[in-house]
């Protein structure tokens, strides 16, 4: 009943917002129904009954050596839905001002799905020259001028982060076609991972006790048909933390970890066609559903030690416009760069973050598209993932494990067939 009523009451106030208008206010609302079909040739790790596809499932083997996780099976969703509401206001503060808010029903774990969930919920005020937006939007490693064409949930994930965050970004442009900007970020949804009363898990408090937002800085260049970037950020945590009485912490408890990650973009576009292009150099972006992560390490001294783990990544995505058909394919590479390097792991460890199991990944993903109209679409995609599995294996009597790329391969192809129907 509650939900309903959420929803029956977001309805309204979209519906309201589409008449009111006066000179000072101007109210829209827009949205899309995208119904979406997929079937895989395995299990997959991902989220929201694995539409949000990462690769493929580590095999599984019987007593007769079969692969359990191996085998056909198929879904149809339509939690991507979304709903949006625009309101341009007066200028203030010799600012032009609009407001944004939008929704849809994946909700905020696989246990909500079909709940309303929000997506983007932030206010922007426009200088000419200085712009700064406050509220939740993209993540500053998710580019929206260059972000792949594909249909499914996961856009490329994990080699193209994804993510949404509460912001303050302040955005100057510089001239000649260039700005930059500054932000700072809050977790909700995607939060970091660390120890919480000695046990791994993912939790906001790992940022929030750190006392420093996560900091990003771009500059960026467009001259129209050459889109083109570069960007870091810092992202800050303190690893473990106590809620309740410990049996013991460790002697520099409190401590913060920070970690660097960075990324070169580019788009650029000719005739009717398009190709994007991103690599990101990936110390710790578990939070942006990439690959990466950090390991702890209990001494035996009583302290506590932090490291970065790299999992670098680079994507491509091509696609032409020709009458109402849309070609385009995406193609991603990933490679885990520091346990091939560092391949012994203490019992004394803990490995945080997604794909320290995995030596190296890639995808290729063709699709095509039909535009009836500007309003109705339809696609369909083949997508293929493959990972490389490493193994672990036990070493010095039980103390340590050794992490060995030569493991073992596996794919999974998704074939997936989608409508979309703006409004």
């Amino acid at each position: 009943m509650r939900k309903s009523l959420s929803l029956l009451l977001f309805a309204v106030a979209l519906a309201g917002g589409a008449s009111a208008q006066s000179n000072d206010w101007k109210m829209e609302w827009h949205g899309f129904v995208n119904p979406h079909f997929y079937a895989d040739s395995r299990q997959v790790v991902g989220g929201r009954e694995e539409m949000m596809l990462f690769y493929p499932t580590e095999p599984a083997y019987s007593a007769d050596s079969i692969d359990v996780r191996d085998g056909w099976n198929m879904n149809m969703l339509s939690i991507t839905a979304r709903l949006n509401l625009k309101v341009t206001g007066p200028d203030i503060l010799g600012a032009k001002t609009f407001a944004f808010i939008e929704g849809d029903f994946t909700g905020s774990t696989n246990a909500t799905n079909n709940n309303l969930r929000l997506r983007h919920a932030y206010l922007n005020m426009d200088w000419g020259n200085s712009i700064l937006l406050a509220g939740q939007f993209w993540h500053p490693m998710v580019v929206p001028e260059i972000m792949p064409n594909t249909r499914p949930l996961n856009m490329g994930a994990p080699f193209h982060p994804y993510a949404r965050y509460s912001q303050v970004r302040f955005t100057q442009k510089l001239g000649m076609g260039f700005d930059v900007f500054a932000a700072a970020l809050f977790q909700q949804d995607n939060m970091s991972q660390g120890l919480l009363n000695g046990a791994k898990t993912s939790s906001t408090l790992f940022l929030r006790q750190s006392c420093v937002p996560e900091l990003h800085l771009q500059m960026r260049y467009n001259s129209g048909r050459l889109f083109a970037g570069a960007a870091a950020t810092m992202l800050t945590l303190q690893p473990e933390v106590w809620t309740q009485e410990p049996l013991a912490l460790p002697k520099n408890y409190g401590d913060n970890f920070s970690s660097f990650s960075y990324t070169l973009f580019a788009k650029y576009k000719w005739d009717n066609s398009a190709l994007s292009v991103q690599a990101l150099l990936n110390s710790n972006m578990y939070e942006i559903c990439a690959m990466g992560g950090y390991i702890i390490t209990h001494n035996a001294d009583g302290m506590s030690e932090y490291s970065p783990w790299h999992f670098n990544t680079v994507w491509a995505d091509y696609g032409k416009t020709t009458g109402k058909w849309r070609p385009g394919i995406f193609a991603g590479y990933g490679k885990n760069n520091t346990f091939a390097l560092n391949p012994t792991l203490g019992t004394n460890q803990t490995v945080l973050g997604r794909g320290d199991n995995i030596a190296y990944l890639w995808r290729v993903q063709p699709r095509l598209g039909y535009h009836a109209t500007d309003k109705f679409n339809v696609y369909a995609e083949a997508e293929y993932t493959f990972a490389q599995y490493a193994r672990y294996t036990v070493e010095n009597g039980g103390s340590s494990k050794m992490w060995n790329p030569d493991g073992y391969g596996v794919g999974n192809l998704r074939l997936m067939l989608s409508a979309e129907y703006r409004f």
